[in-house]
């Protein structure tokens, strides 16, 4: 594996711009089962931020029939709770499938197999296996619970929902880097043109006006982190991933080569996750799911955005740490006003909780609203 990436500075996707990057990346043989995997963790348009933009997937599909491959196909499987039918629909990849006659593989409804990484043992989608070249399309975003989301992460919707809520269980470091020595990617092209520095299901896109490849995926997150002013003690699943023989972290003795379309942007300052970070106060998260603490912020967003400013006494408990009432302070908290817990896993340690597996946020909101005593003027679906 090349100790090397790719940055080309663009601010649109075009096949001209990224055909001389690719031809330097080692190729497909000629007969390879190809499978593509984009981020589409929700269904939202990639000018959200969450989501890769279907036209860079267009460009790898084009680029690969130009050399004579047939055998594509693109995978996915969205977060716990979304449909990754309805984001392959609101993503734009429905037309990319008729266009090219590439299938589009939900892996929810893929069989799984038990793969042993060390001490640990993992669930993958059998399709992510089975493929014989993987090109994975993250994208360059911040994470609520990881600070951030590119290449290693990425490779978490290969794996059943079941098993995505036991990473979370495990602490998410540690089964990241082993799922990324599970599933060996050949390419990693990183969709950095429009990300969200804030969450990782998009709301506030900015334009960062570059894409990163290479063939190793721990030396581009490492890239990534450098790029957002963390260290890599701030990722523990990059070096953990290094540590598996995945790849490197050695950017210091990296080939980056820098291609230029026109003017430079500047370097992206760190985030800190300021939309997530601004609510941690109220939170006690104990291995939560991505998707009920993300439902969870964003109501705490939108009422903000009707009420004002939450109580400074506002106790929100959520995650599968509260699944058992002896992992709570006091056994069925939650009695107090201000108290309240987010998602089933909740249900046998606070009194008073909002069910569902992940909730909505509207359920959220309308439960903090009820609670709060406000006016139910919610306005979210």
């Amino acid at each position: 594996m090349q100790s090397k990436l790719h940055v080309l500075y663009t601010d649109a996707v075009s096949l001209d711009r990224l055909r001389p990057i690719l031809e330097e990346l080692p190729q497909p043989s000629k007969h390879a089962r190809i499978a593509i995997k984009p981020n589409l963790v929700v269904p939202k348009p990639s000018t959200s931020g969450a989501t890769t933009d279907p036209a860079l997937v267009e460009c790898i599909i084009a680029y690969l029939r130009e050399k004579g491959h047939e055998d594509i196909r693109i995978i996915e499987g969205s977060v716990i709770g979304e449909s990754t039918q309805r984001a392959f629909q609101i993503c734009g990849y429905e037309s990319i499938s008729h266009t090219y006659g590439v299938p589009l593989v939900d892996l929810k409804g893929d069989q799984a197999v038990r793969v042993s990484i060390h001490d640990l043992e993992i669930d993958v989608c059998r399709e992510a296996l089975d493929t014989d070249f993987l090109i994975n399309l993250p994208v360059l975003k911040a994470h609520c619970q990881t600070r951030i989301t590119c290449a290693l992460k990425n490779l978490k919707g290969c794996i059943p929902d079941k098993e995505k809520r036991r990473f979370h269980a495990l602490g998410l470091h540690k089964p990241i880097a082993a799922l990324s020595h599970a599933i060996k990617t050949q390419w990693t092209i990183v969709d950095g043109i429009i990300g969200d520095l804030t969450f990782e299901e998009g709301g506030t896109p900015i334009n960062m006006g570059r894409i990163i490849a290479g063939e190793d995926p721990v030396l581009i997150d490492t890239y990534v982190l450098q790029l957002l002013g963390y260290d890599l003690s701030d990722v523990p699943y990059v070096s953990m991933a290094a540590d598996l023989g995945v790849g490197s972290t050695d950017l210091d003795n990296a080939e980056i080569i820098e291609h230029l379309s026109g003017d430079r942007p500047p370097v992206v300052a760190q985030p800190a996750n300021p939309v997530a970070q601004k609510y941690v106060r109220y939170i006690d998260e104990r291995e939560a799911c991505s998707a009920c603490y993300g439902s969870l912020i964003y109501a705490l967003q939108r009422y903000e955005e009707l009420h004002g400013a939450l109580p400074q006494d506002l106790k929100l408990s959520i995650g599968q740490g509260f699944a058992h009432p002896m992992t709570s302070k006091a056994t069925k908290s939650g009695t107090e006003r201000n108290e309240l817990g987010i998602g089933q896993c909740t249900a046998a340690s606070c009194r008073n909780h909002v069910p569902g597996c992940p909730p909505t946020a509207r359920k959220i909101l309308a439960s903090l609203t009820a609670r709060l005593d406000k006016p139910n003027d919610m306005g979210l679906q």
